[in-house]
């Protein structure tokens, strides 16, 4: 896990907060000395209740004749949040509110590709 942490940090420093869940157990790593942080606690709560859900009804509704889903992207106040959809769970992936999350989604596709094969 600490690998792959440190590979979606290393893609850009507008990435805050990086989350992987499967199976209902979440691992959450976010960057040190964070402003507008969210609390421990909520980001658990997050990614273990909101995106799950979140990701199910899009995928659902992509699958009717959208052609799929390749990613969600979410604007909160103190940042972007990328979900993708992975076998078993989730990839989570927050980045700086003045930060650029469509250039980090396309460096995360080779990731993304890794952790859906």
């Amino acid at each position: 896990m600490p690998d792959l942490f440190d590979e979606i940090f290393a893609l850009s420093p507008e990435i805050r907060y990086v989350a992987l869940e499967r199976g209902g157990m979440a691992t959450l790593r976010e960057r040190p000395g964070l402003v507008g942080a969210s609390a421990a606690e909520s980001d658990r709560y997050e990614e273990l209740l909101v995106n799950p859900t979140v990701l199910t009804l899009i995928e659902r509704r992509g699958r009717i004749d959208c052609g799929g889903l390749a990613y969600v992207l979410i604007r909160y106040g103190n940042f972007f949040q990328i979900l993708h959809a992975i076998p078993g769970g989730h990839l989570s992936v927050a980045v700086e509110p003045d930060g650029d999350p469509l250039a980090v989604v396309a460096a995360l596709r080779p990731i993304v590709a890794r952790l859906r094969a």
